[in-house]
Formats: C-alpha cells, sequence, structure tokens
C-alpha cells in the first residue's frame, strides 16, 4: 500500500494550519463525498425562547497563554464560526461570524462520536443492543479483526488496541488514512489502500486485549455503527432521524457523509445547524425530555457524567496527558467529561467543535469553528470559559 505523507500536505497540514481551507471543508463537507439527510420530522420546529441581549458582554475570559481577553476576543483566537448559549432553556446569547449562517449545517467532526453513543445507550437500555456481546457476533465479517475481538462495551469506550494493514499504529496518520478512504478527492497519487469504511476495519488486527486500556481512535465508532445498522435493520441516518432528531423540533434537516458503498461516517461525519445542535443539548440536559415528550430515557440521559461504574477501565487521564498527569476527563459512551462540580459533559470535535452540556448550571453551548491544530498554535481554553460562562449566568 503506498504511504500517504502527501496526504498530510493535503488535508491535515493544510487543514490544520489554514483557517480558511479548513472552514470551508467543515461547513461545507458535501463538497467532498456523497451525503444522506437525517430527516428532521414532519412537524413544525420547536421555539427557542431568547433572554435580553447583552447578557456576556462584560465577561472576561483567560486566553490561551493566561492573558485576559474580551468574548470577541476569545472567539477570534478560537476562529469561532457559531456560538450559542441556552441557560434555562432561553437563548441568551447567539453569534455568527466569517459568513457562517443560522440555517447552514456545519461539520461537527468527532463531536459526532457522542450522538451515536447516546444512540447506543438508549437501545441497551431499552434491550435492543447487549453491551457485553461480541461485536463479530453481529457483524461477522469483523471476525478476527481488532473490533470484531472486542464486545460493544469496548467500541463505546475507546477500549480496542489495534494496528492498521499491518503497520505501528500513529494516531495522526491512521486519521490521515481514514480522510482517504472516505473521499476519493483527498487520496494521493498512486493510493492503494481501502476505498470503504468497511475495508479499512478488515484490515484492524489487535495489538492488545480490549477493555484494559483507552485509545481514542475512529475504527471504534465506525465499528459501533454497523453494529447498530445490524441491529436495527436500519442506517445510521434513519436510525438518528427516527430516535432523536425527528423528535426534537429541529429546523433543518441534518446529514452524514457517506463512503463509496453508502455507509455514513459516523466518527465524524454529521453536520448540523447550530440552533438545532442547540435544541438537542437543551433534550439531553432536560433529562432527555423535549418539552411534553420523553425523546431519549431519563435513566440514559442523566446519567452521562454519573453513570461510570467506580474502577471502569476508561475513567482515566486525558489520552495526550503525560503518564503522570492526574486525570482531568473521563470518556462515557463516547462523551468527555470534565469531572467539574457541575456534572458537565460534551461532544468535541478536532477543529472547536462542541456541544457543551452542564446540568448543574443550567447551560448548554454550542461551539462551531475552523480552530487551527498546529503545536506553534496553543489552543483557546473552551471549557474554562464555558464554564465561566455558566457560573455567571447562574449569579
Amino acid at each position: 500500500m503506498t504511504d500517504i505523507p502527501s496526504l498530510a500536505d493535503l488535508v491535515w497540514a493544510r487543514g490544520y494550519t489554514d483557517p480558511a481551507w479548513a472552514r470551508r471543508h467543515t461547513t461545507s463537507g458535501r463538497e467532498l463525498v456523497p451525503s444522506r439527510s437525517v430527516w428532521r420530522g414532519p412537524g413544525g420546529a420547536s421555539t427557542l425562547p431568547t433572554a435580553p441581549p447583552g447578557t456576556l458582554g462584560g465577561l472576561t475570559f483567560a486566553g490561551p497563554r493566561g492573558q485576559d481577553l474580551t468574548l470577541a476576543e476569545l472567539l477570534t483566537r478560537a476562529e469561532t464560526d457559531a456560538l450559542l448559549v441556552v441557560h434555562r432553556g432561553r437563548l441568551v446569547h447567539e453569534e455568527y461570524l466569517h459568513g457562517y449562517e443560522p440555517q447552514v449545517p456545519h461539520l461537527n467532526a468527532s463531536a459526532a462520536k457522542s450522538y451515536l453513543g447516546l444512540v447506543a445507550a438508549t437501545l441497551a437500555h431499552e434491550g435492543q443492543l447487549d453491551r457485553g456481546t461480541q461485536v463479530s457476533k453481529i457483524v461477522p465479517e469483523l471476525a478476527g479483526t481488532a473490533f470484531g475481538d472486542a464486545q460493544v462495551d469496548h467500541l463505546l469506550h475507546m477500549g480496542t488496541r489495534m494496528s492498521y494493514a499491518g503497520r505501528p499504529y500513529d494516531k495522526a496518520l491512521e486519521a490521515q488514512r481514514y480522510f482517504a478512504v472516505l473521499a476519493p478527492r483527498l487520496r494521493p497519487y498512486g493510493y492503494t489502500g481501502p476505498t470503504t469504511i468497511r475495508e479499512h476495519l478488515a484490515t484492524a488486527r489487535a495489538t492488545g486485549g480490549p477493555g484494559v486500556e483507552f485509545r481514542y481512535e475512529n475504527g471504534n465508532v465506525e465499528a459501533l455503527a454497523e453494529v447498530l445498522r445490524r441491529v436495527t435493520g436500519t442506517t445510521t441516518s434513519a436510525l438518528l432521524s427516527e430516535m432523536i432528531w425527528s423528535r426534537i423540533g429541529a429546523e433543518e434537516d441534518a446529514y452524514y457523509l457517506l463512503d463509496s458503498e453508502g455507509s455514513e461516517a459516523a466518527c465524524g461525519g454529521f453536520s448540523a445547524t447550530a440552533r438545532d445542535l442547540a435544541r438537542f443539548g437543551e433534550t439531553v440536559r432536560c433529562g432527555g425530555a423535549a418539552g411534553d415528550r420523553q425523546v431519549v430515557p431519563e435513566a440514559v440521559a442523566s446519567t452521562i457524567a454519573s453513570g461510570v461504574p467506580d474502577g471502569y477501565p476508561y475513567r482515566v487521564r486525558f489520552p495526550a496527558a503525560p503518564p503522570d498527569a492526574p486525570a482531568t476527563l473521563s470518556y462515557h459512551d463516547l462523551w468527555w467529561i470534565p469531572n467539574d462540580p457541575y456534572g458537565s459533559f460534551m461532544a468535541s470535535g478536532i477543529h472547536g467543535q462542541r456541544l457543551f452540556i452542564s446540568p448543574a448550571l443550567d447551560l448548554v453551548i454550542v461551539h462551531y469553528a475552523s480552530q487551527i491544530v498546529s503545536p506553534a498554535v496553543p489552543q483557546v481554553p473552551l471549557v474554562q470559559a464555558f464554564l465561566k460562562i455558566g457560573t455567571h449566568l447562574c449569579g
């Protein structure tokens, strides 16, 4: 197989260090690959009650190097495309930048993982999915792979260790190769690797037992998506529509990007408007209820942050932290948990896409961005900013 350093020049290096390029392809993924709609359903859109403007105007935030920043300066540093803040059910701040418009779906990148995790957790709660089942018993084609040898619950917690096609595992390079699988236009000259997600998963071989160690890897989510397709007999797009999107009062259809076989890119190919993502977040914050409709079982929605049993092997430090660092984040059912005093949890995408939900602060924040990812550019501390907004709003 041809190696792909040139793909890094095209996608990884360019997209990470050029915000204009990243913005084009995080707001309009349909330009690169086919897509499938996630239907909003037949009903009307639910209202988003608004609060008086100017609530956040006087706040300052710690910047990436500790300097004080206004909200406008913070959003500039984060290459923000949209920021929506919902507090106690009211939209207290809505802002769009760089020409992004409210009705336009924005790529959620890896934040999409958490939405699939919620669907899987709901199916498990309802008895349609057994977390302890070996994946190959549901998807026989994955027998002998790292994902097929794992249990469903291992996929939900990034608990597999693998290498693809016999090469040493490198997270950044494997992410690049995943883009090459998904988008023919992003393949380098002479590419001879897998051309579908299914083919890509079939090359994964275990390099360690499942359920022992956390390793953030897209293949876990793609394998889980195939499990859910087999269990429910429907596409990922139709499943998300049926279980969530058609029931939250969304204004617009969302959509998934597809590979050449028509399988959704479940680990990061989902796009939705900021307003609709705020509706989804508010549903989860309210114990899974959208108005008088219970969309997600309360037992699922209310235990995302608290439902990790003591001693669970994935309640570990952030994967990029050094071995002697204290635990700063946990990971449960494909959601990030900051372990703050407010029971917060979030869906997180690489370029600054965030859905931040904090039940104790009555807070939902949607942040869309095309943030630069480079060792030379310190990341904006978004979570700390979100918590400051929440505590400020709570008085």
